[in-house]
């Protein structure tokens, strides 16, 4: 359940009302996603008839309303999307907004094709592939990193908003940003993990960020009234004179003055010539399902592709959930995957991607080879993927190993017409570099810490370059229909969280809550293995005995938002993950 409070008693009952309206709407809209048994679509619980034509599916309450609003009013997909995002702005300021970056996926029913959206942060002119090393040509430590200007990279939201509301969309930017306007004047209520957050990431704050969420030098608490009249502003400007006051006007000015205040380079040059790419999504097949997904600069759509083609030489129906056996294929596929990560995934505008050997089936014969099905291995090295693209070998640098340190966030939006958006969308970090634009109440992303600190390497810093991002919004399709989408916040996780959730409902017959809610696992390399609460202990302890080093405590792995069809019917099931405060609403 969440809160808003207001002072004026008339408001109050008006909001309740219409509170209650949304929140009876939403319970009824989650009940349905629950299930025992799996009906003949994925994730579709049986037995749950659902009367919904409309969805969308976030990670906070107010945000899904926002959306599902746009949708009720005959919005179709992007519409509802881009005021979702406005809106989450403002509820989980430490997650995404117009100061960072995403990928936005769109399946358009009606011409039976999905597009990617690239709106990722870019590296400014003035970056170098050394602005990450110390004196003494040693990378910085991250926390370190994330704090400087350089950290910084040009935002992408905002015109990555604008343009698929231009191409895609049905209502005028303007309109969709009013109820993020309303919602930053009025204030929200700080919940669980924006007040946790708060507490975790004050050290970095500037004094226009402590201003808004430590007024008196004490972190917001739960509950508290979150007002961000600055942010309220920013809107309104953009409201009335569109992106350009944000790329060529006086909010532009101001970020690159924030940013130079931390010894970035980012220009009004850099802002102006910022353009976003529309890129071919990535493509596999799995079980008989086609899973679409996006390319880079993100790493996630190969990445993930290449796991579940490694993993699909093994009856892991038959291994059974989270047993020993499966999680230890799963944890050795991540392995070969992450390894190949490094070495070949990039901006496709920089960069060399072997996007045909990636997923040739030889080569991945060949990497499924080297996992020992009993045992752990410790030396995992990237293959030689040209080999199977038809090029001799390429003399790369290996590149940096290195987890993505980032929260994020994604959603999902359906209309009545079939049409599809899984965005995923961020500021990097959580709350990002740490800067608030003063004024102007929106964060700063720390985008470029996803370059490798150290040359060299595909991801090395460059002017203009696009830093290799994990981010995975996803479509799945079966015999050309729209089957499910899925994507998750969560830096390197997010790759496997996806993953996982699509292995829960195609192998193991879950429905689509079920998938979301089951503990999830995560390595990237040999040996240390992250892994959630509810993963019983003596699952743990056989992966030890075959050579995994499982984390002393359990964390949190990302936050899956999900809508399924029901291929027969094509109505509508959501999922939402409770690991925050994921919320599914539904529209007739």
């Amino acid at each position: 359940m969440f809160a808003i409070f207001f002072k004026e008693q008339e408001e109050v009952e008006m909001v309740k009302r219409f509170w209650w309206r949304s929140l009876v709407m939403a319970f009824f809209s989650i009940f349905l996603a629950l299930g025992s048994a799996v009906a003949a679509s994925p994730g579709v619980p049986e037995g749950a008839p659902s009367p919904y034509t409309g969805m969308v599916s976030t990670a906070h309450p107010l945000a899904s309303l926002v959306g599902a609003r746009v949708l009720a009013s005959g919005g179709n997909a992007v519409d509802a999307a881009v005021a979702t995002q406005f809106a989450l702005n403002v509820v989980e300021p430490q997650m995404s907004g117009i100061g960072g970056g995403g990928f936005m996926m769109i399946y358009l029913a009606k011409e039976g094709k999905a597009v990617t959206i690239d709106c990722r942060e870019q590296a400014p002119a003035g970056a170098t592939p050394q602005m990450f090393l110390d004196e003494s040509g040693r990378p910085l430590p991250f926390e370190v990193a994330l704090q400087s200007g350089h950290a910084v990279g040009v935002p992408g939201t905002l015109k990555g908003l604008a343009t698929a509301l231009e191409k895609y969309g049905t209502m005028t930017l303007s309109s969709l940003i009013e109820p993020a306007i309303e919602l930053a004047e009025r204030g929200v209520a700080v919940n669980a993990p924006l007040s946790q957050h708060i507490t975790e990431n004050a050290y970095k704050f500037n004094d226009a960020a402590k201003s808004v969420f430590m007024p008196g030098d004490e972190p917001l608490p739960k509950g508290a009234l979150l007002v961000q009249p600055d942010l309220a502003k920013t809107f309104k400007l953009i409201r009335d004179g569109g992106p350009d006051v944000f790329y060529n006007g006086e909010v532009g000015q101001a970020l690159v003055s924030a940013v130079r205040e931390r010894a970035g380079t980012i220009s009004m040059e850099d802002l102006t010539g910022y353009e976003v790419k529309f890129r071919d999504p990535v493509r596999g097949n799995y079980r008989g399902y086609e899973i679409v997904s996006m390319g880079p600069p993100s790493s996630g759509g190969l990445t993930l592709l290449q796991m579940l083609k490694i993993l699909e030489g093994y009856d892991i129906k038959a291994l059974g959930h989270n047993t020993p056996q499966t999680l230890h294929l799963m944890i050795e596929a991540m392995h070969l995957s992450y390894a190949d990560r490094a070495k070949y995934l990039a901006d496709a505008d920089f960069a060399d991607i072997p996007f045909k050997g990636y997923l040739d089936e030889r080569y991945i014969a060949e990497r499924r080879k080297l996992i020992d099905i009993e045992h752990a291995t410790p030396d995992v090295a990237a293959g030689d993927i040209w080999e199977y693209e038809g090029e001799s070998t390429h003399a790369l640098h290996a590149g940096e190993a290195k987890d993505d340190h980032g929260e994020t966030t994604h959603f999902t939006v359906m209309d009545k017409w079939g049409n599809l958006v899984s965005y995923t969308t961020t500021i990097e970090d959580v709350f990002g570099s740490g800067i608030m634009v003063p004024g102007y109440g929106f964060m700063l992303n720390n985008e470029m810490t996803d370059f490798d600190f150290t040359p060299g390497g595909v991801n090395e810093v460059a002017p203009g370059k696009r830093p290799r991002s994990s981010m995975t919004p996803t479509i799945v399709f079966k015999d050309g229909k729209c089957a499910f989408s899925v994507g998750s916040p969560g830096g390197a996780t997010i790759i496997t969280s996806v993953m996982q959730v699509i292995m829960n409902m195609i192998d193991h017959d879950m429905n689509v809550q079920e998938a979301i809610d089951a503990p999830r696992i995560y390595s990237s390399s040999y040996p240390k293995v992250r892994w959630e609460a509810h993963l019983p202990e003596w699952v743990r302890n056989a992966l030890k005995l075959r050579g995994h080093v499982m984390e002393e405590e359990p964390s949190v792995i990302g936050s899956v938002q999900s809508i399924v069809i029901d291929l027969e019917t094509g109505k509508l099931y959501g999922g939402a993950d409770p690991r925050r405060e994921g919320t599914v609403i539904g529209v007739r």
